[in-house]
């Protein structure tokens, strides 16, 4: 039972953590480009898990086989998810992108129950629907005066969602053969690696090595990248991977919606957004949905025992 506090803990933390960094990447698209705020996120997030494997003094013995069985779960997340999202967010707005965010639950319940094997009761279903209803119905009505997103954007986010569905899959099977500091570590190496090379290889080719490190120069920027590096990079994947090593990834998913209200409510705290009636009402949806998804998931394991 404390085991699965802790995983609603996590998880909890995580919904806030992601919701918060949709605001911190329209931050950094300010001053740099998508692939270079992807190239410092993951910098930063490389030398925090690789202090944190210093002071632990944990020892990662791993063979090529090992690798290759987490490879795919890093090209997930982090790489496809977080490709895929800042390159939306440079198209469309953070709540348009919240909207689409908001299909993770129903990919990930499709997807669970076909390749997991993971029965989803109708009182799940209902509670989910409630809770992507909510988010729709909350976003929808805060965007209802701009324009429409751009296609190509939302067809990115559209791609990060289903990136995040299908690594809330795999990674369900991979935390119990791996600790998830490992797990962490490989996949925030992958980042690092890819995204640098990336950006740094680009920069070489087009002679503009300076403008990679030029963002840095900004305060804004660096605490931003910070926040995205330490915090929803490494600190996502750890919480993700321990929350899923708990929890079915039916039930994990939902959380993704609690990111969406955190998002909104950010907006109204700190860029002083108006805060209607509308919201109260889409916030009280998306939190019955998910305690509603959990409460029928436990509901469904007592009758299967019995």
């Amino acid at each position: 039972m404390s085991e699965n506090r802790n995983a609603y803990i996590a998880a909890i933390i995580y919904a806030f953590v992601i919701g918060l960094s949709f605001m911190f990447v329209k931050v950094t698209l300010t001053v740099a480009s998508p692939i270079d705020i992807l190239a410092h996120r993951f910098t930063f997030a490389f030398i925090g898990i690789a202090i944190i494997m210093v002071m632990t003094k944990n020892k990662l013995i791993m063979n090529m086989q090992d690798l290759l069985k987490i490879l795919p779960l890093a090209i997930l997340y982090p790489i496809a998810f977080f490709t895929f999202q800042v390159l939306g967010l440079a198209k469309i707005s953070s709540s348009e992108a919240g909207i689409i965010q908001a299909t993770i639950p129903i990919f990930t319940l499709a997807l669970a129950g076909l390749l997991l094997k993971e029965k989803a009761t109708r009182g799940q279903l209902v509670s989910v629907s409630l809770s992507v209803l909510g988010v729709i119905y909350l976003l929808m009505m805060n965007v209802a005066n701009t324009t429409t997103g751009n296609v190509i954007g939302s067809g990115f986010i559209l791609l990060s969602a289903i990136a995040t569905s299908l690594y809330n899959i795999f990674a369900r099977g991979l935390t119990k053969k791996y600790s998830l500091l490992a797990l962490t570590y490989v996949m925030t190496l992958c980042g690092f690696v890819i995204f640098n090379g990336m950006a740094l290889g680009s920069h070489m080719m087009n002679g503009t090595l300076n403008e990679f490190f030029k963002p840095l120069t900004h305060a804004h920027f660096v605490f931003a990248i910070l926040y995205l590096g330490i915090l929803s990079s490494l600190g996502t994947s750890y919480l993700s991977n321990y929350a899923l090593s708990k929890l079915e990834a039916s039930k994990m998913s939902v959380f993704s919606n609690f990111a969406t209200l955190i998002t909104i409510l950010a907006g109204v705290l700190f860029l002083q957004e108006d805060f209607h009636l509308y919201h109260l009402i889409g916030g009280i949806m998306i939190i019955i949905g998910v305690i509603g998804t959990n409460y029928f998931g436990r509901k469904n394991v007592e009758l299967v025992r019995s």
